[in-house]
């Protein structure tokens, strides 16, 4: 369930990763490796990606539903279609109350 937390393996941005790529001196010790940090990492999100959508009339909502009358056997039904055309994503929004990153790695509380 969600799926909301960084795609790439072996990422933290709010802190220093060890790259182990160079190759060992004279054999015997592993040269000293370089530690990458973020200095304007933050633990906090500040914005989001909206999941509402404008429709062709300026309407702002989740989903958006036609309705359409169908005669069956002479009697008419209302049934009510989707609509999934010519919709526009609201797109990045900013939040009122930062949250803090799935992906810090620190015990906020421990009971």
């Amino acid at each position: 369930m969600g799926g909301s937390g960084s795609k790439s393996k072996g990422f933290w941005p709010f802190s220093g990763s060890v790259s182990t790529d160079e190759p060992t001196k004279d054999g015997n010790e592993p040269s000293m490796a370089k530690v990458r940090s973020f200095p304007s990492a933050t633990p906090f999100v500040l914005t989001r990606r909206s999941s509402l959508y404008f429709d062709e009339d300026g309407d702002l909502a989740h989903e958006f539903y036609e309705e359409t009358i169908v005669t069956k056997n002479g009697r008419k039904k209302a049934k009510l279609k989707r609509i999934q055309k010519n919709l526009t994503p609201q797109g990045i929004i900013k939040l009122d109350i930062p949250c803090i990153h799935v992906d810090f790695p620190v015990v906020l509380c421990e009971a």
